[in-house]
């Protein structure tokens, strides 16, 4: 166990950095704009780095590194579509239209972004709901993740750990906004840098070098070979890919690989950012801050874990898996506690606080200003709140400090609750819920908004609806992973999943995403507004 004192010491000082920086935030932070979007002037690197550093999060690292310790390498695909979307994509084609669209039309959320593109306050409500009820999912594997490594690392209770987590971050991003979410970004993600590297490096290094450690890797395949769970499932080895159209396959391309690579393109923690450049330019100068950054977290998290499985075996005669008793979240955890000295132990602990805060804060920030902006400012003050207790202007309906800090605080509340009654080995697999959802119920419509020129409001609502209602059906009653712990279908139907293999390992998005572009095609042909509007264009 490392030593308290050094981590403590070193956890002091970066905290104290942080809360620099927050403060830093905090002053400028003055008006409900400046809480939503940092004044819409942020310079390009600390875009790139809070990027980064909110799509990394102890998720990708503790969750998605368990599941390379589990599965093999194949999971490195995901890098690819880190970089190639939810980097180039996003910036070069959906960054600058997002920008250009929100500064015109003062857009200061994804779900205001939404609502005044389509001219539809429906769309601004139940996008803001979906945010509300979806996203304290991936905030709390966020929390789970670092909490899982301080409870192993120091000894400490889970439950301390998981409250002190929230409650830092909790302080900077309930008062400082997105400014200090900005600032104390582009902070963590340095040092997020430094710890990846140094353990890459010394994984390496604990192997014999690069080509050693691949070779290593490689020989389990034979000593002690695939474990019969997974062999008979697909896993053909740690450096291959598995069978395809495997049970195997279908959860490595399309729950890990497809649910997360695209679904990065409509989240609406990561797209807000691209509202607070200050010019094109700007997005244009953060794409290789970004996409180096993505690239060597993911790259790092993935090969580590992998290479997990060596060292285990070769000290303890069992693979990552048994030694950490299946739950694939402290793999991670573990091997770097058992493996590192205690300085790396030390900068590992930091990094991982860096990557669940620099990720928490922008969830919060989300979470809140749905609650605080969307929803209460735009309803309460019409319908549901008396006047006295009004937390936005009757006429105006601005956004305030005060409504998008408590809506950011109750948001914190829920997150908290959720992670203490979360299941093991749910990290990876809830952060790819919440992209998938992303994917199905936002990306078609969103794509359709930015890129065309008058956006039927009509297809976009049927499209929102049917995404989502599919990945729903899809996630409660046919995906076995969810359906088995969710416990509806069992309830109705006496049995786990409705469908049986290949489909109950089909993640929903695959569904649900087609189900929701048709829809749009469709109601779009359909849309009677669009068809009156032509139909006196063609009597002009």
């Amino acid at each position: 166990m490392v030593d308290a004192v050094v981590f403590w010491s070193c956890t002091v000082i970066y905290l104290g950095v942080t809360f620099v920086l927050a403060y830093m935030g905090y002053k400028k932070t003055k008006h409900g704009e400046d809480f939503l979007l940092a004044g819409r002037s942020v310079p390009s690197w600390i875009i790139g780095l809070s990027y980064g550093s909110t799509f990394i999060s102890t998720s990708a690292i503790v969750g998605f590194g368990g599941v390379a310790a589990q599965l093999g390498l194949g999971i490195i695909w995901l890098t690819v579509l880190c970089i190639g979307v939810g980097v180039i994509i996003a910036f070069l084609f959906y960054g600058r239209r997002v920008r250009r669209l929100g500064q015109g039309m003062k857009a200061m959320t994804f779900p205001d972004f939404l609502g005044k593109r389509f001219k539809s306050p429906f769309l601004q409500y139940s996008t803001s709901f979906l945010i509300l009820v979806s996203m304290p999912l991936y905030s709390s594997a966020v929390l789970i993740g670092g909490s899982r490594f301080l409870q192993t690392t120091l000894g400490i209770q889970y439950e301390s750990a998981l409250l002190s987590f929230a409650i830092i971050t909790a302080i900077y991003v309930v008062f400082g906004g997105l400014l200090a979410v900005l600032y104390t970004d582009a902070f963590q993600g340095f040092v997020m840098l430094l710890g990846l590297s140094a353990i890459m490096i010394l994984t390496w290094l604990l192997f014999g070098g690069v080509d050693a450690s691949n070779i290593a890797l490689a020989n389990l395949v034979t000593d002690p070979g695939v474990p019969a769970g997974l062999s008979s499932k697909g896993m053909t080895g740690w450096t291959s890919f598995p069978s395809f159209g495997s049970e195997i396959w279908f959860t490595m391309v399309t729950t890990i690989i497809m649910g997360v690579g695209i679904g990065v393109l409509a989240q609406p923690q990561l797209t807000v950012r691209f509202m607070t450049a200050k010019s094109t330019k700007s997005l244009n100068r953060a794409v290789p801050v970004g996409a180096i950054f993505i690239g060597l977290s993911t790259a790092v998290a993935f090969t580590v874990g992998a290479l997990s499985n060596v060292y285990f075996y070769d000290n303890l005669g069992k693979l990552s898996t048994q030694v950490a008793g299946n739950n694939v979240d402290l793999i991670i955890p573990m091997f770097i506690n058992a493996s590192m000295p205690d300085i790396i132990v030390v900068l590992f602990m930091l990094t991982l606080l860096a990557a669940a805060m620099s990720t928490l804060s922008s969830l919060f920030h989300t979470m809140g200003s749905a609650a605080g902006h969307d929803l209460w400012c735009y309803i309460g003050p019409s319908r549901l709140v008396p006047e006295k207790y009004r937390l936005c202007k009757e006429k105006e309906y601005k956004s305030t400090l005060k409504g998008n800090r408590v809506g950011t605080g109750i948001m914190i509340v829920v997150s908290v609750a959720l992670a203490f009654v979360m299941p093991d080995s749910i990290i990876a697999r809830a952060t790819a819920m919440f992209m998938g959802l992303c994917a199905a119920a936002f990306l078609p419509m969103f794509t359709y908004g930015i890129f065309a020129k008058n956006p039927s409001a009509f297809a976009a609502k049927v499209s929102l609806v049917m995404g989502a209602l599919s990945w729903f059906l899809w996630t409660v009653f046919v995906h076995i992973k969810e359906s088995s712990v969710l416990g509806i279908c069992k309830f109705f139907f006496n049995k786990d999943a409705l469908l049986g293999s290949p489909y109950t390992v089909i993640d929903p998005l695959v569904i649900a995403m087609p189900i929701s572009i048709i829809a749009l095609i469709v109601a779009w042909a359909l849309d009677p507004a669009r068809k009156a509007a032509k139909a006196v264009q063609e009597t002009a």
